[in-house]
Protein backbone atom coordinates (compact mmCIF):
# COMPACT_ATOMS: atom_id res chain seq x y z
CA UNK A 1 0.00 0.00 0.00
CA UNK A 2 1.79 3.74 -0.94
CA UNK A 3 1.03 6.65 0.74
CA UNK A 4 1.90 9.10 -2.03
CA UNK A 5 0.36 12.14 -2.87
CA UNK A 6 -0.15 12.87 -6.45
CA UNK A 7 1.62 16.07 -8.42
CA UNK A 8 -0.81 18.70 -8.31
CA UNK A 9 0.19 20.33 -10.83
CA UNK A 10 -1.16 17.67 -13.53
CA UNK A 11 -4.84 17.93 -11.78
CA UNK A 12 -6.40 20.26 -14.53
CA UNK A 13 -4.85 17.68 -17.38
CA UNK A 14 -6.21 14.39 -14.94
CA UNK A 15 -9.94 15.97 -15.03
CA UNK A 16 -10.78 17.67 -17.65
CA UNK A 17 -14.48 19.23 -17.91
CA UNK A 18 -16.92 19.18 -20.38
CA UNK A 19 -19.47 21.82 -19.70
CA UNK A 20 -21.12 21.31 -22.84
CA UNK A 21 -22.32 17.62 -21.65
CA UNK A 22 -25.80 16.55 -20.38
CA UNK A 23 -24.07 14.34 -18.02
CA UNK A 24 -23.61 16.24 -14.43
CA UNK A 25 -20.28 17.93 -13.65
CA UNK A 26 -20.36 16.39 -10.08
CA UNK A 27 -21.22 13.02 -11.75
CA UNK A 28 -18.24 13.42 -15.17
CA UNK A 29 -15.86 14.23 -12.26
CA UNK A 30 -16.83 11.22 -9.89
CA UNK A 31 -16.96 8.81 -13.14
CA UNK A 32 -13.05 10.52 -13.73
CA UNK A 33 -12.17 9.25 -10.43
CA UNK A 34 -13.49 5.72 -10.47
CA UNK A 35 -11.64 5.60 -13.55
CA UNK A 36 -8.42 6.85 -12.30
CA UNK A 37 -8.53 3.96 -9.20
CA UNK A 38 -9.14 1.32 -11.16
CA UNK A 39 -6.45 2.30 -13.73
CA UNK A 40 -3.92 2.61 -11.27
CA UNK A 41 -3.38 6.49 -11.72
CA UNK A 42 -4.35 6.38 -7.84
CA UNK A 43 -3.26 3.07 -5.65
CA UNK A 44 -5.09 2.18 -2.52
CA UNK A 45 -3.99 4.53 0.18
CA UNK A 46 -2.77 7.16 -2.32
CA UNK A 47 -3.89 10.86 -0.79
CA UNK A 48 -5.83 12.52 -2.44
CA UNK A 49 -6.19 16.33 -3.84
CA UNK A 50 -7.80 18.47 -0.81
CA UNK A 51 -11.25 19.66 -1.99
CA UNK A 52 -10.61 23.37 -1.98
CA UNK A 53 -7.09 22.82 -4.05
CA UNK A 54 -8.60 20.68 -6.86
CA UNK A 55 -11.48 23.06 -7.02
CA UNK A 56 -8.85 25.93 -7.70
CA UNK A 57 -6.97 23.44 -10.27
CA UNK A 58 -9.75 22.57 -12.62
CA UNK A 59 -12.19 26.18 -11.62
CA UNK A 60 -15.05 24.18 -10.69
CA UNK A 61 -16.94 25.16 -7.39
CA UNK A 62 -15.71 24.16 -4.12
CA UNK A 63 -19.45 22.70 -3.25
CA UNK A 64 -19.19 20.40 -6.17
CA UNK A 65 -16.13 18.40 -5.73
CA UNK A 66 -17.42 18.32 -2.00
CA UNK A 67 -19.97 16.56 -3.23
CA UNK A 68 -18.24 14.28 -5.16
CA UNK A 69 -15.75 13.34 -2.25
CA UNK A 70 -18.83 12.57 -0.31
CA UNK A 71 -20.37 9.91 -2.69
CA UNK A 72 -17.10 8.51 -3.30
CA UNK A 73 -16.60 8.15 0.41
CA UNK A 74 -20.55 6.76 0.42
CA UNK A 75 -19.65 3.77 -2.20
CA UNK A 76 -16.93 3.07 -0.42
CA UNK A 77 -13.73 4.52 -3.25
CA UNK A 78 -12.40 6.80 -0.56
CA UNK A 79 -11.77 7.06 2.97
CA UNK A 80 -11.32 10.41 4.73
CA UNK A 81 -9.39 11.26 8.05
CA UNK A 82 -10.13 13.93 10.10
CA UNK A 83 -6.91 16.59 9.44
CA UNK A 84 -5.16 14.35 7.10
CA UNK A 85 -7.03 14.15 3.99
CA UNK A 86 -9.08 11.78 2.02
CA UNK A 87 -7.29 8.60 1.04
CA UNK A 88 -8.00 5.98 -1.76
CA UNK A 89 -9.37 2.10 -0.59
CA UNK A 90 -9.05 -0.45 -1.93
CA UNK A 91 -11.49 -1.09 -4.71
CA UNK A 92 -10.00 -4.54 -5.69
CA UNK A 93 -12.76 -6.40 -4.70
CA UNK A 94 -15.85 -4.00 -5.24
CA UNK A 95 -18.48 -5.34 -7.46
CA UNK A 96 -18.36 -3.80 -10.92
CA UNK A 97 -15.09 -2.38 -10.86
CA UNK A 98 -13.05 -2.89 -13.78
CA UNK A 99 -11.21 -1.05 -16.47
CA UNK A 100 -14.04 -3.27 -18.68
CA UNK A 101 -16.88 -1.61 -16.68
CA UNK A 102 -15.53 2.06 -16.76
CA UNK A 103 -14.44 1.78 -20.22
CA UNK A 104 -17.90 0.92 -21.03
CA UNK A 105 -19.03 3.79 -19.14
CA UNK A 106 -17.07 5.72 -20.46
CA UNK A 107 -17.63 4.26 -24.43
CA UNK A 108 -21.89 4.89 -23.44
CA UNK A 109 -20.96 8.27 -22.65
CA UNK A 110 -18.59 9.34 -25.87
CA UNK A 111 -21.48 7.59 -28.36
CA UNK A 112 -24.47 9.38 -26.34
CA UNK A 113 -22.17 12.69 -26.96
CA UNK A 114 -21.74 11.62 -30.29
CA UNK A 115 -25.45 11.80 -30.77
CA UNK A 116 -25.78 14.99 -28.81
CA UNK A 117 -24.00 16.58 -32.14
CA UNK A 118 -26.37 14.65 -34.40
CA UNK A 119 -24.52 12.08 -35.30
CA UNK A 120 -26.22 8.51 -36.60
CA UNK A 121 -24.96 5.35 -35.07
CA UNK A 122 -23.45 4.44 -38.31
CA UNK A 123 -21.54 8.00 -38.63
CA UNK A 124 -20.30 7.10 -34.40
CA UNK A 125 -19.02 3.68 -35.54
CA UNK A 126 -17.24 5.30 -38.96
CA UNK A 127 -15.49 8.14 -37.09
CA UNK A 128 -14.95 6.12 -34.34
CA UNK A 129 -13.75 3.45 -36.45
CA UNK A 130 -11.26 6.59 -38.41
CA UNK A 131 -9.50 7.48 -35.30
CA UNK A 132 -9.15 3.87 -33.86
CA UNK A 133 -6.98 3.72 -36.76
CA UNK A 134 -5.34 7.11 -36.24
CA UNK A 135 -4.33 6.04 -33.02
CA UNK A 136 -3.01 2.44 -34.16
CA UNK A 137 -0.83 3.89 -36.77
CA UNK A 138 0.16 6.41 -34.11
CA UNK A 139 1.04 3.88 -32.19
CA UNK A 140 3.00 1.68 -34.90
CA UNK A 141 5.11 4.92 -35.65
CA UNK A 142 7.02 4.89 -31.71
Amino acid sequence: MTKSTPDTTSNASLFRIDEKSSIPLWLQLKNRFIYLMVSGQYLSGDQLPTVRGLAADINVNYNTVSKVYVSLEQDGYIESKPRQGAFVSDVSGKPGVSIATTVEIVTKEYFKRCQELGMTPEGIEAQFNKTLQAVKDELGDR
